[in-house]
């Protein structure tokens, strides 16, 4: 997709290269300009080390994973050359335990938009723990109240309720518990391939049919329709449908971007019908978009949104369901109705507020925003540069997406990204597309670190070069047990 309005949302332009505005200050790189050979495992004070490289136990903690939880999510990640073992997290950059630096353009599909381990988010976490603890989830809570708050006053329209959960499918899982007992009404209408996480009424939702068969029948009268498609949409609405549960851009559907006007006619099905509208913000809010929330491109304001992931800035569990107050009048005969033990924890909400304070206070959105566009120039010329490679480039801000000609390119490149020194994922969904969603205090030099290993990435691949390993011999399912004592 080329840049283009979308419907008053402008989803890349260029921006000249120019001085960093780097939220950390200063206007300095962090130093990490030149190039990477991951072959070649960095050492010494330049590469940034905390910590003795140490290759045994890496594959040591590989084997104790393949044993005692998932063989054959070992056996992917090293396919595509990501069986790293996290050893330290610094801003948008992450290293393995065997020494190699990596930036971190997956960031648990963008959980860390302030970096990872924050200083200020750290020292503000350390001082909750020396005078909180989860706090009892019966009683009210100051830090609930003041996280609460806040969530009124950055999100759109009147937004003003909330509902704390520990992660997005519990967000959601509420805001469609919400929008049946709101409405009295059964029907949730989603899009194909939608992500909306695994539990529950959530996966009921999901818009992917190998995540919800293994578990059929699930939740009756949900039903999914293609997304950015307006008459379909509303064929489907009715007087028996509570809510449309979209995300403003599609993430592990591979960063679709909708067309113009599709979300403000979602809207407008929704007041027609009687129904409901969920936008899910999980991936997409916080700043991800280069606006605080992505509904924000497109002048649309939802009557119930969910949020997570960044919201616990890289160090703890928190989701929250906002909505307006009318809906809330659903709880007040029931405000027990939906609980949650470690839901909206008096230390994660301590952590949440830092989060916001951070964004606020270093013009973080704004700075996503530039940094998207450096991004989207440098994709566009790569794609030009490369048409048998890359089929199309799209996002907003620095959620951005990276096609490629076919499907089976999308974790050969994740294998040749990581040689040099990018940590990249292709999407669920989509496996032709490479989702870049990197931390938003990324500065221009990581940017073009980014886009120069994509273009070593990329020779890589034409070049055929790729993994040469052997299959590995199956390890034992479960460590052997002693055997029983004889009987006295």
């Amino acid at each position: 997709m080329t840049p283009a309005d979308t419907g008053g949302v402008v989803t890349h332009n260029v921006l000249p290269v120019g001085p960093s505005t780097h939220p950390g200050g200063g206007g300095a790189s962090r130093g990490y300009r030149r190039s990477m050979d991951n072959n070649r495992p960095p050492v010494g004070p330049d590469d940034g080390l905390e910590f003795v490289p140490d290759p045994a136990a890496k594959e040591h903690a590989l084997g104790q994973f393949a044993t005692y939880l998932n063989p054959q999510k070992v056996r992917v990640l090293r396919a595509a050359g990501l069986d790293m073992i996290e050893a330290q997290r610094s801003g948008p950059w992450v290293w393995d335990l065997d020494g190699r630096r990596f930036l971190d353009c997956f960031t648990s599909a963008g959980s860390f938009n302030v970096g990872r381990r924050n200083a200020r988010v750290v020292a503000a976490a350390r001082a909750a723990l020396d005078r909180l603890d989860h706090g009892n989830f019966l009683l009210c809570s100051r830090e609930k109240a003041e996280l609460a708050s806040k969530l009124a006053e950055i999100t759109p329209g009147d937004l003003s309720c909330t509902m704390f959960g520990t992660g997005g499918g519990e967000a959601i899982d509420f805001a469609i518990k919400l929008a049946r007992g709101a409405t009295g009404r059964p029907r949730i209408v989603s899009t194909v391939n939608g992500y909306h996480g695994h539990t529950g009424f959530a996966l009921s939702a999901n818009g992917r049919a190998a995540f919800r068969q293994p578990f059929e029948p699930l939740m009756p009268e949900f039903v999914q329709v293609p997304f950015g498609d307006p008459d379909t949409l509303a064929a489907a609405v009715d007087e028996h449908t509570a809510a449309v549960l979209l995300e403003p851009v599609q993430g592990e559907g591979g960063i679709v971007v909708p067309p113009p006007g599709y979300l403000a006619a979602a809207r407008t099905v929704c007041d027609r019908a009687g129904a409901l509208l969920i936008l899910d913000e999980i991936q997409t809010g916080l700043g991800r978009t280069g606006r605080w929330w992505a509904s924000e491109h497109f002048g649309v304001v939802p009557d119930i949104m969910a949020t997570a992931k960044s919201l616990g800035g890289s160090l703890v569990p928190i989701s929250a369901t906002v909505f307006t107050e009318d809906l809330r009048e659903f709880l007040i005969p029931n405000p027990f109705i939906h609980l949650s033990t470690f839901g909206g924890s008096d230390l994660a909400c301590a952590v949440a507020l830092e989060v916001i304070a951070v964004m606020e206070e270093t013009d973080l959105v704004a700075h996503a925003a530039a940094m998207g566009e450096r991004l989207f120039a440098g994709l566009g010329a790569l794609a030009a540069a490369h048409p048998d490679v890359i089929a199309d480039v799209r996002g907003l801000g620095l959620m951005n997406g990276v096609e490629y000609a076919e499907d089976s390119m999308g974790p050969r490149m994740s294998y040749h990204l990581a040689r040099h020194g990018v940590l990249a994922v292709y999407s669920g969904n989509q496996p032709a597309v490479m989702r870049l969603m990197p931390s938003l205090v990324i500065d221009p030099a990581e940017v073009d670190f980014l886009l120069e290993a994509l273009e070593r990435a990329i020779n890589d691949l034409v070049a055929g070069a790729g993994p040469e390993e052997p299959t590995p011999a199956r390890p034992r399912r479960r460590p052997a047990r002693p055997a029983p004592a004889p009987a006295a």
